[in-house]
């Protein structure tokens, strides 16, 4: 199954869950007593910050998808197939690093270039570091955004 669909499948399945715990905060407000009003918006901030996470996750989702497209089109796709991976079928760390220190060379030579800020985002991502990967990513998502209005 492609990732875009298991995605779909399980926001889905997020969006169910979030109707039923709305459903049950607004039970808990109806029930009229002090405890059940306290905890029924209690209850209704949870779905509430679910649709906003569904939202932002998808959104730069989107977002990323556009750049790699957009990479893919210019045949500057970041490729690691060619590097040495582990039984479990990740990159070998020692590989991962040193595919990393490459992709960071490239972008001190181009710091306001969009595609090597997603190519060393791609690099922190097989490295392991999957935080810095997404801070990196937003960064190249921002630079592409403000070079397509310019």
């Amino acid at each position: 199954m492609k990732a875009r669909n298991v995605a779909l499948v399980m926001t889905a399945a997020l969006v169910v869950y979030l109707v039923l715990l709305a459903d049950r905060a607004i039970q808990l407000v109806r029930t009229g007593t002090g405890a059940g009003v306290a905890l029924g918006v209690a209850v209704l901030v949870l779905p509430l910050l679910g649709v906003w996470m569904i939202v932002a996750t998808w959104r730069s989702g989107l977002r990323i998808q556009r750049l790699s497209r957009r990479l893919d089109e210019e045949g500057d796709l970041p490729d690691v197939s060619d590097l040495p991976r582990r039984p479990s079928g990740r990159v070998d760390r020692e590989a991962a690093d040193a595919w990393f220190e490459e992709r960071r060379a490239e972008l001190e030579q181009n710091p306001d270039d969009w595609r090597h800020w997603y190519r060393l985002a791609y690099a922190y991502d097989i490295a392991g570091d999957r935080r810095r990967a997404r801070a990196t990513m937003r960064r190249a998502i921002d630079l592409e955004a403000a070079q397509s209005k310019a």
